[in-house]
């Protein structure tokens, strides 16, 4: 495709689903932020959306009809890099504030940010086994369970909690890359999903509330 024929760059960015996949995006960016200040719970609210945003960027996709093949492999793309963001540094940076940036917690950031570029690269190249199963755990799916985990933070040191998250977190990374079949989660599931944020935003809200 020569220049004359190739859209703006910007042109991309008024595309609904990508609207939505960017502000996923924000989200991802204001956990990192809050990750790094020590606030845990406005972190996880953060990623709960990032996640919300990123189911939701696809189910605007295919109800839209008049998308082009371009418009519709440039978000394929752009929602596969910004999930490195989400559901790969993200983790790792929540991890290493939590473990209050330790040397022994590095060879974990690396592993989640790895096994999420590994993982990413591999369904961009082979996709879906069929068009309701996975190869491997989501990555969508560690954050859910990272943030469920996170309700239970009270119960125990910061140093029991913090190695409590990196072993999780190190499972999560190992099925990521497992070739064990696991559910596409899809249509009413976004319902539960929407549910399932909601319910821990006013928890992890309430939390913060009484902090202040």
């Amino acid at each position: 495709m020569n220049n004359k024929q190739q859209a703006g760059m910007l042109a991309f960015a008024k595309d609904l689903p990508n609207i939505c996949s960017l502000l996923g995006l924000l989200c991802a960016v204001l956990a990192i932020y809050f990750a790094i200040e020590g606030n845990f719970p406005a972190s996880i609210i953060g990623i709960l959306w990032a996640v919300l945003f990123d189911w939701y960027d696809g189910i605007i996709a295919r109800k839209l009809k008049n998308r082009t093949k371009v418009q519709g492999v440039f978000g394929s793309q752009l929602d596969s890099i910004i999930d490195i963001v989400s559901f790969g540094i993200l983790p790792a940076i929540l991890l290493l504030s939590y473990g209050n940036y330790n040397v022994w917690f590095i060879p974990g950031a690396f592993v989640i940010v790895a096994s999420s570029a590994i993982r990413l690269s591999y369904f961009n190249v082979y996709g879906l086994i069929d068009s309701k199963t996975y190869k491997g755990l989501s990555l969508d799916n560690n954050v859910l369970i990272l943030a469920f985990a996170f309700l239970f933070e009270s119960f125990f040191t910061q140093t029991a909690f913090s190695i409590l998250i990196y072993i999780i977190l190190m499972i999560l990374s190992a099925f990521n890359l497992s070739s064990v079949p696991t559910p596409k989660f899809g249509g009413k599931w976004i319902y539960v999903l929407i549910t399932y944020v909601m319910v821990l935003t006013s928890i992890f809200g309430w939390i913060l509330y009484n902090r202040v």
